[in-house]
């Protein structure tokens, strides 16, 4: 391969990945409702964490901002930061509220239907003033999602933090990351999320979010391009086992997904974003050229595929040489 082809190094900026953590309840068989379900199994997860987490493993550097509950689960949730080399200074805990929780069940194919505990949970409770703007400021890529925006004070905490980032000349990364059963209605969801579509530089969306966004059935190009707002770098669309799209101003065009053995689908996204981020925080050239570019998204592919593996999604989360090994397999 020519060098000029060559994956890129992972970069050593600081990723800093804002929002919730939490602890996802999985049940120990697939395929069965929660009632039925015969016992779970604790799988830390929160979008916003395993992308910090998914960098951090793939060797770049990372920090979470959010808030955890004063409990056991807040403190464990703060080890596995942690114990994977995230900076923790931008967490906060809560005396009052606990750690979200989350019962999810798997169904056959691997696909998940979510049950939340959050009445409130602590990270609907971070507000402007517990952020850490010199953590924030020191970032090069400052990424989030949309559940910190669906009840205050957290809302304005993550309108703060990305004001504060954007001033501070980070890239802004945004992967909305649709949980409607969180929402109180598909409207509001909508309308929220679009809310703040104009500020990213880079937005990641699943083909059913694409769907969801849009209204449209298709997903389809001009879908996708319906999307595109003037001050983006990359809109990127996730097909799952079908790869992925990439539109920027000047080309887009598709990367083929690797074919693996699909075990649980959960943080396949979380792991393509933090391949994509950790690889582009020191050059954001690679966003305006096609071929560097398709390479950091096969990468990205890979590290999607393999997270999808294994059950839970910090655990599934590969190092470079896992992804490197299926590329060179395939």
């Amino acid at each position: 391969m020519a060098s000029t082809n060559a994956l890129p190094p992972t970069g050593s900026g600081l990723v800093v990945s804002f929002g919730e953590m939490l602890i996802d309840f999985v049940p120990t068989v697939s395929g069965v409702s929660l009632a039925e379900a015969p016992g779970f199994l604790k799988a830390p997860g929160g979008a916003p964490a395993n992308v910090a987490i998914a960098v951090a493993r793939l060797g770049g550097k990372a920090a979470f901002v959010g808030k955890l509950g004063d409990d056991e689960f807040g403190h464990m949730l703060a080890g596995i930061l942690k114990e994977n080399d995230v900076r923790s200074d931008g967490i906060n805990f809560d005396q009052g509220a606990r750690t979200a929780l989350a019962f999810v069940t798997l169904r056959a194919d691997g696909e998940r239907e979510f049950m939340f505990y959050r009445n409130p949970s602590a990270d609907m409770l971070l507000t402007p003033e517990d952020l850490n703007l010199e953590l924030i400021r020191s970032a090069k890529v400052f990424h989030y999602g949309s559940i910190s925006l669906i009840v205050e004070p957290c809302r304005s905490a993550h309108l703060k933090a990305m004001e504060v980032a954007r001033e501070a000349g980070c890239l802004l990364s945004y992967d909305p990351n649709l949980r409607l059963p969180l929402w109180p209605s598909p409207e509001e969801a909508r309308q929220q999320i679009l809310s703040i579509w104009e500020k990213a530089d880079v937005i990641k969306v699943s083909d059913v979010e694409l769907e969801f966004l849009t209204g449209s059935d298709k997903i389809d190009d001009e879908s996708a391009l319906s999307l595109w707002h003037p001050n983006l770098k990359l809109l990127l669309v996730t097909l799952g086992e079908h790869g992925s799209r990439y539109y920027t101003k000047n080309f887009h065009g598709s990367v083929d997904a690797f074919h693996v053995n699909t075990v649980d689908t959960t943080g396949a996204g979380d792991s393509f974003v933090g391949a994509l981020l950790c690889k582009i925080v020191d050059d954001q050239s690679i966003l305006e050229d096609e071929a560097r570019l398709r390479e950091v998204l096969k990468f990205a592919n890979a590290c999607g595929a393999i997270t999808t593996t294994k059950k839970g999604a910090i655990p599934a989360l590969p190092t470079e040489a896992d992804a490197l090994n299926l590329i060179k397999e395939a």
